[in-house]
């Protein structure tokens, strides 16, 4: 995923003219900029998710499997594209684990503000592409809609 430029996590892409691009060829186009050595095909299209509101948007969600070595360069790449330090502040993991005490890794990692369709997506993936085992993954939801102590309540109140 990557941090933008508003603070939303999201995930790479863009808008494709599909008068001149399949969606694939489009997608590619906007990753060869952004992190300059993924290719996607049709084999890796997960699903489409239609945004509401006044601008509605079709976003389709593509996942490919890649070695450790494969997101090292991603990651090196990302950090010399065109939109590094603009429109995107740099790539960022996401915990497939749940610490101890039940909030930190995924569940505090689901805490934070993703745009669009983003959060739907990467549920979805982890559930069908079995990286996070399904009672995990509910209980990690579950645990970023309980209410969180502020630090006054962990400060006693003073």
């Amino acid at each position: 995923m990557q941090m933008r430029f508003d603070g939303l996590l999201g995930f790479p892409g863009g808008f494709v003219d599909r008068r001149y691009w399949s969606l694939e060829d489009g997608l590619n186009r906007v990753l060869g900029l952004g992190l300059g050595c993924v290719r996607l095909t049709e084999a890796d299209y997960l699903c489409s998710h239609l945004t509401e509101g006044p601008h509605r948007v079709v976003a389709h969600f593509y996942a490919r499997q890649l070695t450790l070595e494969e997101l090292h360069t991603i990651e090196i790449s990302a950090v010399h594209s065109r939109d590094h330090g603009m429109e995107v502040m740099g790539m960022v993991r996401v915990p497939l684990y749940t610490q101890k005490d039940r909030m930190g890794g995924l569940p505090n990692f689901l805490a934070n503000s993703f745009v669009g369709t983003a959060k739907f997506q990467l549920l979805f993936a982890l559930k069908i592409l079995n990286m996070v085992p399904e009672e995990k993954l509910a209980e990690a939801v579950a645990a970023t809609l309980r209410p969180k102590k502020s630090a006054l309540d962990h400060a006693g109140g003073a």
